[in-house]
């Protein structure tokens, strides 16, 4: 997989280096490269932002700066790029929430390709906090891309048209929200999901049943069981007995069980999603034990 990641603080992902994400590129599974946006500015003061339209606090990125770059970057000839109209500029308000729906019908449909039209071609993603939720699903998804292009947004965010041009040159464009805050700019945010995409990467991880069972994974997304590691007694602490009974059956069970206890008290959306019809007698008279009806399609919390 290639990434490359445009910022202003090229500097930020020397970190990519490091741990497991800095062996993976050594082995060849990921190659990442950070670019300074401030490289495409042709002013003395290499400016990327100016006041907003409309007024208001703050600086806007400036979207000409952007579509150098990202022309250079995607080798798109300006020449040959179609303008848009004013109408058509202004009238694809839903189409990051578009392109995010589109990201997770391709996930439930287990095709390998991640832009919607089948085709290998790059994906262009910027983090914004008014975007749709990245979710475990979207990394699963973007995993199976051949490149990435990740554009780090600072000040009062980039130019609104920069996504829109560019999804209406073909390029599938994915804006996204690690959670429900602002930071100073995109560079955590890409972090995240530079992480969460590359782990999944086949080779990336030591042991790849590490992932398997992980929250949020799978068909059934539960929350993870909490996990322990010896000494068995700590600080006059222990850890569940079954756990060191031997019994690999009943050690499943406890977990699976735990698993489904904690999804419900702290993620019950996650519940709600669960398709009773793979969930067994245990799962459907514990979840009834917890308040939820499982004679439905999905589970339903009884008041």
């Amino acid at each position: 997989m290639q990434i490359d990641i445009i910022s202003v603080f090229p500097e930020y992902f020397d970190v990519t280096g490091l741990s497991l994400l800095g062996k993976a590129q050594e082995k060849g599974l990921v190659t990442i490269k950070a670019h300074n946006l401030r490289d495409w500015t042709h002013d003395v003061h290499h400016s990327v932002d100016s006041t907003p339209v409309g007024g208001g606090a703050g600086m806007v990125m400036k979207p000409e700066v952007w579509a150098e770059c990202l022309d250079d970057l995607l080798g798109l000839d300006p020449a040959n790029l179609t303008m848009l109209s004013d109408e058509e500029a202004t009238a694809q308000p839903d189409a990051e929430a578009d392109a995010g729906q589109s990201n997770r019908n391709t996930v439930e449909a287990g095709q390998e390709h991640v832009n919607p039209s089948g085709e290998d071609g790059p994906v262009l993603i910027f983090p914004n906090p008014s975007a749709p939720l990245f979710t475990q699903a979207d990394a699963t998804a973007l995993s199976h891309a051949n490149r990435l292009v990740f554009g780090c947004g600072r000040y009062e965010g980039y130019d609104a048209r920069i996504p829109t041009y560019y999804r209406s040159q073909g390029i599938d464009v994915r804006e996204y929200s690690i959670g429900d805050y602002v930071l100073n700019g995109g560079e955590v945010a890409v972090s995240v999901m530079l992480e969460a995409i590359t782990r999944l990467l086949p080779g990336f991880m030591g042991n790849p049943e590490s992932i398997v069972q992980e929250s949020y994974t799978g068909d059934e997304p539960l929350l993870e069981y909490r996990q322990y590691t010896r000494p068995t007694t700590w600080r006059g602490l222990g850890v569940p007995e079954i756990l060191t009974s031997g019994d690999h059956g009943k050690v499943d069970r406890f977990r699976r069980d735990e698993a489904i206890r904690r999804t419900s008290r702290i993620r019950p959306d996650l519940v709600a999603r669960l398709d009773c019809s793979s969930l067994d007698k245990q799962d459907r008279r514990l979840l009834n034990d917890l308040g939820w009806r499982t004679d439905g399609a999905h589970p339903v919390k009884e008041d």
